[in-house]
């Protein structure tokens, strides 16, 4: 049913909520494969009158953000207990929703598994989220966790 799993990480214990889901599923059902991805987003760089840009800040920001993210990844591996899956980090550069959508399509994941806030309304509509725009632009399943401590979540 689902050999390969994507789990989108943002670095925060509300996205981590997801690891004991991933655990029962992966355990559950004849999973071969699960990634675990983080997404960096680009880095901005502003000029300032007056005031010379260096080219290179902007990739070496970028490089520095997914190398902290390679590294984040690689602890949280460390914690999960699936034994005999393949496990996979990824850590990318990019927009958030798109790019967890694109990795999906080109590795052929068949399901995400992600975390929600659980924000409704206006809050969501402001804010944005993330997990909403992957809900409704991924062509595949998602499970979408709600957090504990967030709106009706336990």
């Amino acid at each position: 049913m689902y050999k390969k799993i994507m789990v989108p990480l943002d670095g925060s214990e509300l996205a981590e909520c997801v690891l004991p889901h991933v655990e029962a599923i992966a355990n559950g059902f004849p999973v071969k494969e699960l990634v675990i991805l983080r997404v960096v987003e680009p880095e901005r760089v502003y000029a300032v009158a007056d005031s010379p840009i260096d080219p290179n800040l902007a990739s070496a920001r970028e490089a520095e953000g997914k190398k902290r993210a390679e590294d984040y990844l690689a602890e949280v591996v460390n914690r999960l207990d699936v034994p005999g899956l393949t496990i996979k980090t990824k850590a990318i550069v990019g927009r958030v929703a798109e790019s967890l959508v694109d990795y999906c399509v080109d590795e052929r994941i068949d399901l995400i598994i992600i975390a929600t806030h659980g924000r409704s309304g206006v809050t969501r509509w402001v804010r944005g989220s993330v997990a909403d725009k992957i809900l409704r632009s991924s062509k595949i399943p998602v499970l979408m966790i709600r957090a504990p401590g967030t709106e009706q979540g336990i």
